[in-house]
């Protein structure tokens, strides 16, 4: 299974398995990660999955649908590396993936 790496704002780190064919967000709301509220259950309804992807993993990931950018628009404080973790389907390619949390979700 692949190992996802979840940093909390303040660098507290999270190495947990996440089953292929589950969101990243799901694996942190399975496992109790703090800061990934998940408000509308994985729906892109919200912004409160957002993470920050590590730049080497940006590229790797799927691109972004227009509405995954509308959403970050209302995320705090979105950056280029930003992305909802709802969005973020996990396979084998991403066993490493390092995503860090924001100090809070909007």
């Amino acid at each position: 299974m692949p190992k996802i790496n979840y940093i909390e704002h303040n660098g507290k780190l999270h190495k947990i398995e996440v089953a292929n064919g589950l969101s990243v967000m799901e694996g942190a709301v399975q496992n109790d990660i703090p800061g990934i509220d998940a408000d509308c259950g994985g729906s892109m309804a919200c912004a409160t999955c957002h993470v920050y992807v590590k730049e080497e993993w940006f590229d790797k990931l799927e691109k972004k649908e227009d509405g995954e950018e509308d959403m970050l628009d209302m995320a705090y404080e979105p950056n280029k590396f930003s992305r909802l973790s709802c969005q973020l389907i996990v396979t084998d390619k991403l066993d490493g993936l390092e995503v860090t949390i924001p100090k809070k979700q909007a």
